[in-house]
């Protein structure tokens, strides 16, 4: 028995403390090179931090499971079944993890090609409010309205997404009928308050035109003014009071359908 211990110790024992040695060592080295690479992404490449964490995690624990089946096959034991049951939990996990999954490359995708950052103004997924957070597998909004609104970054990445802060200028429209009225006249006066209002760019110019005729409620004239996109909501709203102001002092009617009801 003495003889047999002495054997196990000299073959099968030392392998297991070179492997146990190794697999200390491996993990230490793995620990220090994610940390390194984590670093390198966040400071050299300026990637996301969130989306470092995640890279640099993911890494550590593909490293890990090679190191340890390695070892196990250099103990001389079979590794064709662990090989066969971690496909088999890759896959099984896949399926169940699927939406997961998906959000998960949609935040990554969201992370790395940038359609949006936190603060910005977006329409997405029947939404418009502020991105106040990107995060790996959602992002948050804050609705107009003050609701927040939390969006799976698996749908958001693969729908339409339009960004009003990503320019620095925007432009508002605005109808008018001039059923009776003097286009040419309402032109000049849309023209003229653009001119008095500093939010309203000099470059590009505004722009009033005829652009329609209706159907039995007058001539429309179009508005199209430039003007800064923190200044939007202020800007659209200032005109449309200051242009009714203005209708009214200089006699411009606003034609409304309307509906005459008989008794028979």
């Amino acid at each position: 028995m003495l003889d047999t211990i002495l054997t196990w110790c000299a073959s099968t024992g030392i392998k297991i403390v070179i492997a146990i040695v190794i697999l200390i060592v491996a993990f230490a080295i793995i620990n220090s090179v994610a940390k390194k690479l984590q670093k390198y992404l966040l400071e050299k490449k300026g990637l996301d931090e969130t989306l470092t964490k995640t890279l640099a995690s993911a890494a550590k624990i593909v490293l890990k499971v090679i190191v340890v089946v390695s070892l196990i096959g250099y103990l001389g034991i079979d590794t064709s079944g662990i090989a066969a049951l971690i496909a088999s939990l890759g896959v099984a996990a896949g399926l169940a993890l699927n939406g997961a999954l998906g959000n998960l490359a949609g935040g990554m995708l969201i992370l790395l090609t940038r359609p949006f950052k936190i603060g910005d103004f977006i329409e997405a997924q029947g939404y418009q409010g502020v991105v106040e957070d990107i995060k790996i597998v959602s992002t948050k909004m804050v609705t107009v309205d003050n609701k927040v609104v939390h969006i799976p970054n698996g749908a958001l990445s693969s729908g339409n997404i339009v960004n009003y802060s990503e320019k620095d200028l925007r432009r508002v429209d605005q109808d008018f009928s001039v059923g009776g009225n003097d286009p040419r006249k309402v032109e000049a006066i849309l023209l003229d308050v653009c001119s008095q209002y500093d939010k309203v760019l000099k470059d590009p110019a505004p722009f009033a035109r005829v652009t329609d005729y209706g159907a039995g409620n007058g001539v429309k004239v179009t508005l199209r003014a430039w003007v800064k996109s923190a200044d939007y909501w202020d800007a659209y709203f200032d005109l449309l009071q200051k242009i009714n102001e203005a209708f009214d002092a200089n006699g411009i009617s606003i034609p409304f359908n309307r509906v005459d009801v008989h008794n028979v």
